[in-house]
């Protein structure tokens, strides 16, 4: 099954008022960088208590995303929904500069990530509505494209401030007036389109369900998306196990189990990767540059993922962004094992972390195709529940793990733990690309799968199509 899917618009710039997202998406870019540094420097906090930070941020956002989805299908006003995480975020940056101490960072953390799923939903219904069934392709590219600008814009804006006056907490009014612009344009920019969707309709263009399971450049994780409300009551946890139970040969629990181990991972290294360098004695504004490489690498990687992923195969580009991604890890724990320069050490972590932004850059596509083409034909709302309360779940254990492997004190234990859980997921994704050959052979009559070639769903080149 060879699904059409795009990365890199025809034009940069579908609708003028994209550009509304580009000083939120710079302010919470900076901000990812800002927290944990203002955790150990300006509070005298440790790498622990950046851990427990992430684990109460995670958890709200969890909580948060279900109320947040159905308050979205209630009230289709996107733009109120818009100018609420965005001036939400511009009030709790300016609150953040004036915290005295690391419970009170705790309590306006955590509500940063009651307040971040909020545009989550609101943002992608309004691409789906605003713009033509021809025209999405492209609003979602260039939807995508607005975010990693901001993203590296943000973090130029946090390089200069801090090489200038190495001041974390003015930093955070910069980015609040950032956030604040965005919340402007967005109420000035944009009207509420006339018909309204729901948050079940972005199962059904690889595009907008593509732009919920990215990871937020940001925040290192991706919002949890619940087209439908799950419900604790006996009823639905026993139609679960009936599915697990129906589903033991499909594709699918694999391609979940197989991105849960992928999240743990990327959520454990994450958290411990920016108090990992400022404990290797590289200055803030080097620190900055170190993230900076990673978002880049990802601006110039995504524009052509789409089209790879079309060409070569999704099953075989997340086997090799897997690799690259745990073979990245395991560098970074080496890095450990020796007294390198601060020179050495800077470097050497400039071209690692923009290793692993143009291997996500990967693997975010072309396993999310691979989800989709699982889900065809079946109650994807439920399934895409399942898949984000598992993300949702590697982000809180993997916030947590990285607190417990913090009482040992251990950067390089954290980095192989990663490195080895990341392996540990490689089998999962050859099983899986394994079972959809099979399935797609048992259906088809003539034997062949995929696009109607044999061994087309192993991730072997598909026959020659455009590439966007």
């Amino acid at each position: 099954m060879n699904v059409p899917f795009r990365t890199w618009p025809a034009r940069l710039l579908a609708r003028p008022w994209l550009l509304g997202f580009v000083p939120i998406n710079a302010a919470t870019a900076g901000f990812g960088v800002v927290l944990p540094l203002l955790i150990l420097i300006p509070l005298h906090g440790s790498w622990g208590d950046v851990a427990i930070a992430a684990t109460l941020f995670n958890s709200a956002v969890i909580l948060s995303s279900v109320a947040w989805g159905h308050l979205a299908d209630r009230y289709p006003q996107r733009r109120v929904f818009l100018v609420v995480n965005y001036a939400g975020y511009a009030g709790l940056y300016a609150v953040l500069s004036q915290v005295g101490s690391i419970p009170e960072l705790f309590a306006a953390y955590a509500v940063i990530g009651a307040v971040a799923p909020a545009g989550a939903s609101a943002s992608n219904l309004l691409i789906l509505e605003k713009f033509t069934e021809a025209e999405r392709a492209n609003a979602f590219a260039s939807f995508q494209e607005m975010s990693m600008i901001g993203s590296v814009l943000g973090l130029l804006v946090g390089y200069f401030w801090t090489l200038a006056n190495d001041t974390l907490l003015s930093l955070l009014y910069l980015l609040a007036g950032l956030a604040f612009a965005s919340a402007v344009a967005i109420w000035f920019g944009i009207r509420d389109p006339p018909r309204a969707a729901t948050t079940a309709a972005v199962a059904r263009h690889p595009e907008s369900l593509f732009s919920r399971l990215r990871p937020v450049l940001s925040f290192h994780l991706a919002i949890p998306f619940f087209p439908k409300r799950p419900s604790l009551r006996p009823a639905p946890i026993a139609r679960f196990r009936r599915w697990a139970r129906e589903e033991l040969h499909h594709e699918l629990p694999l391609i979940m189990v197989g991105s849960f181990l992928f999240n743990l991972s990327a959520n454990l290294f994450n958290i411990s990767y920016t108090p990992y360098l400022y404990a290797a004695g590289l200055a803030t504004a080097s620190i900055f540059l170190v993230n900076l490489s990673n978002n880049v690498a990802q601006t110039m990687v995504f524009p052509i993922s789409g089209g790879l992923a079309n060409r070569v195969g999704a099953d075989r580009l997340v086997v090799r962004a897997t690799y690259v991604r745990s073979v990245g890890y395991l560098a970074t724990a080496g890095f450990t094992l020796y007294a390198l320069a601060r020179g050495s050490t800077f470097g050497a972590n400039l071209a690692v972390y923009a290793l692993l932004g143009g291997a996500i850059a990967v693997y975010t596509p072309a396993s999310s195709l691979m989800l989709f083409r699982g889900l065809a034909g079946r109650d994807a709302g439920s399934l895409l529940g399942v898949n984000s309360a598992l993300g949702g779940g590697a982000a809180v254990l993997g916030a947590g793990l990285a607190a417990a492997l913090s009482i040992f004190g251990s950067f390089r234990l954290v980095f192989l733990v990663s490195g080895g859980v990341l392996l540990a997921s490689l089998p999962l994704w050859a099983a899986a690309s394994v079972a959809y050959a099979r399935r797609r052979s048992v259906s088809s009559p003539s034997g062949v799968v995929g696009d109607g070639r044999p061994g087309a769903a192993l991730g072997e080149p598909a026959s020659p199509t455009k590439a966007h």
